[in-house]
C-alpha cells in the first residue's frame, strides 16, 4: 500500500471513529434527557349528538365542519304528538354527520359526532419503567404525521392512574401456570400548543418529553 493510500485509510478510519463517538454521545444525551415514544395519537374531547326519541328527524341542516355551541338546537324529532329538540351536548365542530333530514330515527341513535378542535391533545402511551422520569408540567416536543415538517411545543397535563391493560376488553388469561413479564404502558395526556389546521384527531404522533 502506498503512503498516500495509507494516509487516506487512516483519515477515513479516524472520521468513522469520530462519527461513532459523536453518535454514541448523541444517543446517550437523548436517553439521559428525554423520554421518547411513537406510540402516541392526536386526541380531542368528543361527544355524540343523539336522537332524544323515536320519530321523524326534521329541521336537520348539520354539515361536517359546522361549528356549534353547547345546547344549540340542531334539529328536532317528531313522534307524531310532540316535537323534541336535538341539542348539541358540547361546543365544538361537527366532525361526522350520520343523519339526514326527514329520516326516521330511533331513541338514542347517533346522529352526529362533535369534537373540541380548539383544545387538541396527545395521548401518549409511556412505558412503566419511564414513568418515574416525567411529571405534570414537563415540556414536550411533538411531531404529527399530518404535519411532519413542524415540531410543536407541548406540556404534560395528566398522567394516567392505571396501565392500558387494566381497561382491556379481553385481559390476558394465564391457565398454564407459566408467566411472561410484559412491560406495561400508561396513558399520558399532553397538551399541544398552536396546532396547525392539518393536525386532526386520530393522527399518529411522536413525542419527546424532557426529563
Amino acid at each position: 500500500m502506498s503512503k498516500g493510500s495509507l494516509i487516506l485509510t487512516n483519515i477515513i478510519g479516524l472520521v468513522v471513529i469520530v462519527a461513532l463517538i459523536a453518535a454514541g454521545a448523541f444517543f446517550y444525551y437523548e436517553n439521559e434527557n428525554y423520554v421518547k415514544t411513537d406510540d402516541a395519537v392526536v386526541s380531542a374531547d368528543m361527544l355524540q349528538v343523539v336522537a332524544p326519541a323515536s320519530g321523524l328527524l326534521t329541521e336537520w341542516d348539520v354539515k361536517e365542519g359546522n361549528t356549534v355551541a353547547k345546547k344549540d338546537a340542531l334539529g328536532s324529532v317528531s313522534d307524531g304528538k310532540e316535537s323534541l329538540p336535538v341539542n348539541s351536548m358540547m361546543s365544538g365542530k361537527i366532525i361526522k354527520n350520520e343523519a339526514k333530514a326527514n329520516q326516521m330515527v330511533q331513541a338514542g341513535q347517533v346522529l352526529a359526532q362533535t369534537a373540541d378542535m380548539d383544545h387538541l391533545y396527545i395521548t401518549a402511551n409511556i412505558k412503566e419503567s419511564d414513568l418515574k422520569s416525567i411529571s405534570v408540567g414537563s415540556s414536550v416536543d411533538i411531531t404529527v404525521d399530518g404535519d411532519s415538517d413542524v415540531t410543536f411545543d407541548g406540556k404534560v397535563e395528566e398522567i394516567g392512574y392505571a396501565t392500558n391493560s387494566v381497561f382491556s376488553a379481553l385481559p390476558s388469561q394465564n391457565s398454564s401456570g407459566s408467566y411472561t413479564k410484559v412491560t406495561q404502558k400508561v396513558p399520558v395526556k399532553i397538551l399541544i400548543e398552536n396546532p396547525s389546521e392539518t393536525v386532526l384527531p386520530g393522527m399518529n404522533a411522536e413525542v419527546k418529553i424532557s426529563i
